[in-house]
C-alpha cells in the first residue's frame, strides 16, 4: 500500500477498512477541474512571492494540466488509495514531475483547499441551475402563449373557485421559478469569498498574497477570518435550501400535470414520447416524467436536511464530518439540473384540451363571486351580496339548474339590484374579462404579462 503524502508522523500504514471508510474519492473526483484550477492559481502566486521559482511553477503548472487531461480521458483513474481528489491530483503530479510537486502544497491545507473547491463548484452549479430555471420558464411561457385564449377552472382546496385563463395559471409557475432564480443568484453573494490561504485554521507565516489568488479565480474578496474560512458551509446550505424550494415548486407543478392528465380531469394530453407504459396493463400511458420529478423533490429536501444535520453540532474549525456535505451538494446539483431540463421538455409535449376545459366549467357555479361583485358595484354591501348569491346557488342546486341558464327575473328574485350586467357575468369568458385589478386573470393583463416574460426571457 502506498504511503500517504501526510504519513511522516505515522509509523504504520492505515488499515484497509479505515482507508475505505474515510475515502471520499468515490464522489469528490468530479471536483478535479475545480481542484486543479485552484492549484494553478495558488502556484502562480507562490512563484510571484518567491516561494517557488518560476521554473518550478512552470513545471508544476504543466504537470497539473497534464493530470487534468489524463482524468478527462480516463488515463488516470483516482481510487480509494488516493483518499480524496486533492491527494489524487498531488500524488499523480509527483509521479509525473518528481519531488518538485511537493512544493505545491506550500502555505495551504486540505481544509482551505476543499473549501475553495466547494465554492468553485457551487458557483458553477448556481449558473447551471439559473440557466435551467430560465429554460423551464421559457417552455412554460411558450405553453401559455399557445393556449392563451383558453379558460379553465381556478381551484382553491382542489374545488372550483373562479374561472381563470390557462395562461394566467401557468404564469404563476413562471413567477415562482423567478423567485427560485433570485434565491440561487443570492447564494453567490456568500459563496463569493476566497478561502485559500487560511491554511488549516490559523493562516500562514509565509508571505502569501491571497488577493492575487482571489483575482485569478474570479472572487471579489477573500475570507477575512481564517477559522471561519475553513469551517463555513453556509454557502452550501443556502444552495441546498434554494434547491429544495425549487424542488418543491417543481413537485407542485408535476402534481398538477399528473392530475390534469388523469381521466378524471382530462385537461391535458401528454405526447407519448414523454410517457411510459405498464408491464401488465396494455392500455396505460403513464405520466412518469412528472411523477419522477415529484419524487426527486424528496432527494433535494433530503440533501438540505442531511447537510444541516452534519453542521449543527460541529465546533470550530474544520472537522472531518464536513466531508459529508459533498455528496448532498453534488447529488442535489445533478438532480436539480436533470429535473429542470426534463420539465422544460415535458411542457413542450403538453397540450390542453379545450373541450374538456369547457366541460369542467359547465355548471360549476364558479361565476358566483362575480355575481356578488355585480351587486357590490350597485351599492349592495358585500356581505349582503354574498348571502344573496349563496342562497341563489343553493336554490340552483336544489332545482338542478345552472347559473348560466338563469334569466334576469330569476336573478332578481334573490336581489332586485341585479341588472343586465349580471346576466353577462354568467358566461365564464366574460367573468374572466371583467377582472380589472393589476395581476389578475384579465385577458389584457395576461397578454401584457406574457409579452413581458417573452421579452425578458429572450434576453436571459
Amino acid at each position: 500500500m502506498a504511503r500517504k503524502l501526510w504519513s511522516g508522523r505515522f509509523d504504520r500504514e492505515m488499515a484497509r477498512e479505515v482507508e475505505a471508510f474515510t475515502a471520499s474519492i468515490g464522489f469528490d473526483r468530479v471536483l478535479f477541474r475545480h481542484d486543479i484550477r485552484g492549484s494553478l492559481a495558488h502556484v502562480a502566486m507562490l512563484a510571484k512571492q518567491g516561494l517557488v521559482t518560476q521554473a518550478e511553477a512552470k513545471r508544476i503548472s504543466a504537470g497539473l494540466k497534464k493530470v487534468e487531461k489524463e482524468i478527462e480521458r480516463g488515463a488516470f483513474r483516482p481510487g480509494p488509495a488516493h483518499e480524496d481528489i486533492h491527494m489524487a491530483v498531488e500524488s499523480r503530479l509527483k509521479e509525473l514531475i518528481g519531488p518538485t510537486a511537493d512544493k505545491l502544497h506550500t502555505a495551504r491545507s486540505r481544509n482551505d483547499q476543499v473549501a475553495l473547491d466547494a465554492r468553485l463548484f457551487l458557483i458553477d452549479a448556481v449558473g447551471d441551475a439559473i440557466a435551467g430555471i430560465r429554460g423551464l420558464q421559457g417552455a412554460i411561457v411558450d405553453a401559455a402563449w399557445r393556449h392563451r385564449a383558453l379558460v379553465m377552472p381556478g381551484f382553491t382546496h382542489l374545488q372550483h373557485g373562479q374561472p381563470v385563463l390557462v395562461a394566467h395559471h401557468l404564469l404563476a409557475y413562471v413567477e415562482m421559478l423567478d423567485r427560485d432564480a433570485a434565491r440561487m443568484a443570492d447564494c453567490l453573494k456568500r459563496a463569493d469569498s476566497m478561502p485559500l490561504g487560511a491554511g488549516a485554521l490559523a493562516g500562514s507565516s509565509l508571505p502569501i498574497d491571497r488577493d492575487q489568488v482571489a483575482r485569478a479565480l474570479g472572487f471579489s474578496r477573500v475570507a477575512e477570518n481564517s477559522i471561519d474560512a475553513v469551517s463555513d458551509r453556509d454557502f452550501v446550505l443556502e444552495f441546498l435550501a434554494a434547491g429544495a424550494i425549487t424542488g418543491v415548486h417543481l413537485s407542485r407543478m408535476a402534481e398538477e400535470i399528473v392530475l390534469w392528465a388523469s381521466k378524471e380531469f382530462s385537461f391535458v394530453s401528454i405526447d407519448l414520447s414523454y410517457c411510459s407504459g405498464s408491464s401488465l396493463m396494455p392500455q396505460k400511458a403513464n405520466p412518469d416524467v412528472a411523477e419522477l420529478v415529484r419524487g426527486k423533490s424528496g432527494r433535494l429536501i433530503g440533501a438540505l436536511v442531511s447537510a444541516l444535520t452534519v453542521m449543527k453540532g460541529l465546533p470550530l474549525a474544520y472537522n472531518r464530518d464536513m466531508q459529508e456535505d459533498k455528496e448532498p451538494l453534488l447529488d442535489a446539483a445533478l438532480t436539480l439540473d436533470g429535473c429542470l431540463l426534463i420539465m422544460a421538455g415535458l411542457w413542450r409535449k403538453i397540450s390542453f384540451r379545450p373541450e374538456m376545459l369547457r366541460r369542467a366549467l359547465d355548471g360549476d357555479f364558479s361565476q358566483a363571486t362575480d355575481l356578488a361583485e355585480c351587486l357590490v358595484a350597485r351599492g349592495v354591501p358585500f356581505r349582503e351580496a354574498h348571502r344573496a348569491v349563496g342562497m341563489l346557488v343553493a336554490d340552483c342546486l336544489s332545482r338542478k339548474r345552472r347559473l348560466e341558464d338563469l334569466t334576469l327575473s330569476e336573478l332578481r328574485a334573490f336581489s332586485p339590484r341585479f341588472g343586465e350586467d349580471a346576466r353577462k357575468a354568467l358566461a365564464h369568458e366574460h367573468t374572466v374579462a371583467r377582472k380589472r385589478s393589476r395581476g389578475s386573470t384579465s385577458p389584457a393583463g395576461v397578454a401584457k404579462a406574457l409579452a413581458a416574460w417573452r421579452r425578458r426571457l429572450s434576453h436571459a
